[in-house]
Parts: structure tokens; sequence; C-alpha cells
């Protein structure tokens, strides 16, 4: 028989409360970052100079670029060398693009992401079994087929024919911008733009079902297998992605630029954007904006200084080997950590006289004490040797 009672007084249990969407440090972090976006698009444009606007827009176009080499090599492992090529064909694509049609400069910027993206992924499709130094060594190939072939074609630059070649070097006519972007402040804003919108788009990937595979991929491909996930599949969704952001900077670098020549693109340079996304943290996503101003405005700061650009080569190595042997998360991992232990150590510094003074004080007191202790008890001593006399 059922008690009433207790069932009537039963209470079916409270459905659990839902926590905060953003805890204390996410919005922190958030505001930080809407803060320091407002300023590179509002307050820095009048402050800097024409040499320093342009090579902002650089640090935006190549934040870009290290994202896209960062999430294949940070969230999936693969190390590819290939991305300079990626982003040669890219602004290839978009220089053609800008002079033989009068297509709006954003649908040129996604045909161009798109067609590198279907090009990127059939060249390293069959590097797909490949990890580790020989996917380094195979994509480098790849991106020295690239350059050997763009070579020969030249870049577009207002010619007609499939190339746009002219042949010519006297008024070569400039890559156009888009209308609301035709100054050098304008296309600055324009290119942070470009580059928050890509930022959001990895990001997205990386919170959702995409992400979780990756992460399985990186920790252990056998055991990705052994969980059901489809590596080859999550591979090349991980390659054609970094290779649409790279071919949409490619295209905005073709407008940034104005003129561009098959010698811009060197391929030692890939090895050169593989250290600067290390340095800069392939584990975060403010590592790939790192590793832009390590690309870009360092040696732009060290050239308007008159620096050497041979010892740019030599601080990218000294920055690698200690990546390799003590901060393998980069700038973005361990300056946070830096900073904490320093602000450690001033606060002890900070605190410490005050608490040697109250030591002090202690010790003067207790010495007092012990002096006072010693003479009430001599004065009872002698008062006793009185009383017996």
């Amino acid at each position: 028989m059922i008690d009433t009672a207790d069932t009537a007084g039963s209470k079916a249990p409270a459905p659990a409360s839902r926590g905060p969407v953003l805890d204390r440090r996410s919005l922190t972090r958030l505001t930080v970052i809407v803060v320091l976006l407002l300023l590179a698009l509002f307050a820095l444009p009048p402050l800097m100079s024409a040499y320093y606007t342009d090579t902002m827009t650089q640090v935006a176009i190549y934040s870009i670029v290290t994202l896209g080499l960062g999430l294949l090599v940070g969230r999936v492992g693969l190390y590819s060398l290939g991305q300079l090529a990626v982003l040669t064909i890219g602004a290839w694509v978009g220089a053609r693009l800008l002079f033989a049609t009068s297509q709006p400069y954003i649908l040129v910027l996604i045909e161009a992401g798109l067609v590198t993206m279907i090009i990127g992924s059939l060249i390293t499709l069959p590097a797909l079994r490949l990890r580790g130094l020989y996917l380094a060594l195979i994509t480098l190939m790849l991106a020295g087929a690239v350059e050997v072939i763009l070579a020969t074609l030249n870049f577009p630059n207002g010619g007609g024919g499939f190339s746009g070649y002219n042949g010519s070097l006297l008024h070569i006519p400039q890559i156009r911008r888009p209308s609301f972007a035709g100054t050098d402040p304008a296309f600055y804003r324009f290119s942070v733009v470009v580059a928050i919108v890509m930022f959001l788009l990895v990001f997205a990937h990386l919170r959702t079902r995409p992400g979780r595979a990756w992460a399985a991929l990186r920790q252990s491909e056998p055991s990705a297998l052994a969980a059901g996930i489809n590596t080859t599949f999550y591979k090349l969704w991980a390659m054609a992605l970094a290779a649409f952001v790279t071919g949409v900077a490619g295209a905005l670098l073709a407008g940034a630029d104005r003129e561009l020549f098959s010698i811009d693109f060197p391929i030692q340079n890939s090895i050169e954007l593989l250290a600067v996304v290390l340095m800069g943290g392939a584990f975060a996503l403010s590592g790939a904006v790192i590793a832009a101003f390590l690309q870009s405005f360092l040696p732009a700061l060290l050239q308007n200084w008159g620096v050497p650009n041979d010892w740019l080569i030599i601080l990218f190595g000294v920055g690698v080997m200690q990546v390799l042997a003590t901060a393998p998360g980069g700038i973005a991992d361990q300056f946070p950590k830096d900073m904490k232990r320093l602000y450690r150590l001033i606060s002890r510094l900070w605190t410490r006289p005050p608490a040697v003074a109250a030591g002090s004080a202690g010790a003067a007191s207790a010495a007092g004490s012990a002096a006072g202790s010693a003479a009430g008890s001599s004065a009872g001593s002698a008062g006793k040797g009185g009383g017996t006399a």
C-alpha cells in the first residue's frame, strides 16, 4: 500500500541551475580583446605614419596566414611548409580576378579562398598519411613547384591573356582596392575586419565537432581511430580550412601591395613562417597575432632602425631553440606565466621590509622583557640576602 502522505510530501528534484555562460576570467579576456580591437580600428590609424600603416596592414594579413598554419600545427599536429605557396596562389588568383573582372572585392576574397581551398586540398591529398618531418618535406617541395610555375607564368599586372602579364616594367596599373577602402588607413581597417571574420570562423570550428576531432588527432591518431573518428576526413577538413583562410589573405595582400611579382614569395620564407608560428604559440589563437608581429612588424622596425636583416634570422633561430627547449607553448603561453612570476617576486620584495621591521621590534621587546626579568630576579636575590644578614 502506498503511503499517500509521503507521496504528497515528496517533491520532484529541482532542475540543475545553469551556470553563467561566461565566467569572470572569460569575461575579462573578452573585454580585453574587444578593447584592443577598438584601439586597432579607431585609435591607431590617426597616430601611425604611412610606413607603419602599411606595416600594420601586413600584420593583419599575415595574422590570417599564421592562423591557418597554427591550426595545422597546434590543433592537428601537421607540420606544413606549403602555406606560403597557398598564399602565393591566393594572391595570384585575387590579382587576376581584380584585373579581369569588376566583381566586388569581398566576392573576390571568397572566390580566392575557395580556389585555394580546392587546390590546396588536391595537392595535399596524397600526403595525408604522412606526419612530422616527412609531411614538412613533401609540402616544401610542393611549395617549390608552385613557385617555379608562377615564376614562369608571372603575376598579372594588367595585361591580357590568362596570366595578365604585359611584359613591360613601365606604367604597370595597380591592383584595385574596394571603393570604400581606397586609402591606406581605410584598407588597414578593412584588413583588420577581414582578419576578425577569419578568426571567428576558425574559432567556431574549434568550439564544435571538428575541433574535438582535431584535438583527438593531436593527442593520438590510433586512439582517434579507435574512437570512430574518420581521421582522413578531418585532416582534409583542417587543410581545406587552412587553405581557405590563407587564400583570403593572399587576395588581401594583392590589394595591399598593389603590385605583385613572383620574387615577392621566396620559398625560404616558408621555413621562416613556421618558425614564427612556433615562437608565437601554435596552441592559441593569440599566438597567430604574435607570430604576425614577428613576421611583419619586427623586420619593418629593425629596418627603420637601420639594423641588418641578418640579425633577424639569428633572433628567429634563438627563438625557435628556446621554444623547443623551455617554452613549447610559445610566447602566447609563456609570457603570462613569466608576468605572474615577476609579479610574485615584486610583491615579495615589496612586503619584505615591513616584515623585517616587525621582526626587529619583536626581538627588541623580547630582549627588554628578558632584561626586566633579570633585573627583577637580581633585586629579589638582593632582598633575600639583606634579610638573612
